[in-house]
């Protein structure tokens, strides 16, 4: 069967005609692809601008900030504290001035020392536990090698009598007036926790001395259900690893709680850091308000 053959200007003109549809399509290609180019880059600079995190936004971080409240565990952020990564010790909060992270968690920190051994699900998670020592703090404040005991040796100061509540003409930036210490609603006086004999440590009820690095021992003896959930990781702060024995830094009572100014504040709340930014494309969170319990 003999094949059918186009006319020469027949065939020329499907040949031009075919080749101008293509360029069109092409050119058509090439300006839907610009177009939605264009489109996103757009969407990408307004998105990106309105999300920006707090910190990008501000000229300079903030280089001052604390741990766990203000005017008692103050930290100064360091630059390239972890070489390795380049992360400065802490980045801190432009919301409240407070540490959101830390380069090296376990910085400064020492073995928190041996607890009370418990059988049941309040034991607590203490194998690797690590605090921040207290105990320096004591010459700092005293300027002296010897912490309280530089001045309370007995001597210079005598050892007291009694445990009468009495005025006291020295410590009012610790307590303004030692007559209206209001900590267990005026029934405790500062010897109910401070040992008498030896100013470097605490004490309680029964005698049982105590170390400023461990004041979770002492708070215990009174306020017994918030250490039982301290002790199961329900109260408090604790940062490290998630792993059951794993190395984790826990924050004692008197980072976060100031036990001589409870007629004041029992706990001074922080303004809560704005949410995260909403993945690109959502509007809003209605999606966790779904079903009951929601966030």
């Amino acid at each position: 069967m003999k094949s059918r053959r186009l006319p020469r200007r027949t065939a020329l003109k499907e040949i031009f005609e075919m080749d101008s549809l293509y360029k069109s399509l092409k050119i058509g290609v090439l300006a839907l692809c610009g177009f939605l180019v264009g489109g996103l880059s757009t969407y990408d600079i307004a998105h990106s601008a309105e999300e920006k995190p707090a910190e990008t936004q501000s000229a300079q971080p903030v280089t001052d900030c604390f741990e766990s409240r203000i005017g008692y565990s103050s930290v100064t952020r360091v630059e390239n504290a972890i070489p390795e990564y380049g992360y400065p010790n802490v980045k801190c909060s432009q919301t409240t001035d407070a540490v959101l992270w830390w380069g090296d968690p376990f910085a400064g920190t020492i073995p928190m020392g041996e607890m009370p051994d418990i059988t049941d699900d309040t034991r607590g998670d203490f194998v690797n536990a690590v605090v921040k020592p207290r105990e320096p703090q004591l010459q700092y404040f005293n300027m002296g090698p010897n912490g309280c005991k530089t001045c309370h040796d007995g001597k210079m100061v005598p050892v007291p009598k009694g445990n009468k509540p009495r005025l006291i003409g020295m410590h009012q930036d610790i307590v303004e007036n030692s007559l209206k210490l209001m900590h267990g609603h005026g029934a405790l006086w500062c010897l109910n926790c401070h040992s008498a004999t030896n100013r470097n440590k605490l004490v309680d009820r029964q005698g049982t001395e105590f170390s400023f690095n461990q004041p979770q021992k002492l708070c215990g003896s009174c306020h017994g259900e918030n250490y039982i959930d301290w002790r199961k990781g329900v109260h408090g702060k604790r940062i490290g690893s998630w792993v059951t024995g794993g190395k984790k830094r826990w924050w004692v009572c008197t980072e976060c709680h100031n036990p001589h100014t409870v007629q004041a504040s029992r706990f001074n709340r922080l303004k809560p850091e704005p949410p995260p930014a909403l993945p690109r494309g959502m509007k809003n969170a209605d999606y966790e308000r779904v079903g009951e319990g929601g966030h």
